[in-house]
């Protein structure tokens, strides 16, 4: 679990950004995550508020990519929340070696 707290203690210079992607469908909610947290540094927070029922596996499967750090802090019939924590991997592009 991510404490959110802990980590603004440790990094008072960090940023956490709130990203409202409600009644967004499949593949928006990832796609637009993805957007958000490369231009995160390391140690930001990134809340991802999503209305659709595919994000609980798009957007934990997306944070595996990057090697970030992702917890679903709510998870209700009408609204999933995640808490993500950017850790510094660089993502690699398709065909680099």
């Amino acid at each position: 679990m991510i404490d959110a707290a802990a980590v603004l203690r440790h990094r008072h210079f960090m940023t956490t950004t709130t990203l409202d992607l409600t009644g967004l469908k499949c593949p928006l909610p990832a796609l637009r995550t993805r957007k958000a947290l490369k231009t995160m540094h390391s140690g930001d927070l990134l809340e991802v508020c999503c209305t659709d029922p595919l994000s609980v596996i798009d957007i934990p499967n997306l944070v595996i990519e990057t090697g970030d750090r992702v917890e679903i802090r709510e998870r209700g019939e009408r609204r999933i929340v995640f808490l993500i924590e950017k850790l510094g991997a660089v993502e690699l592009e398709a065909g680099s070696d």
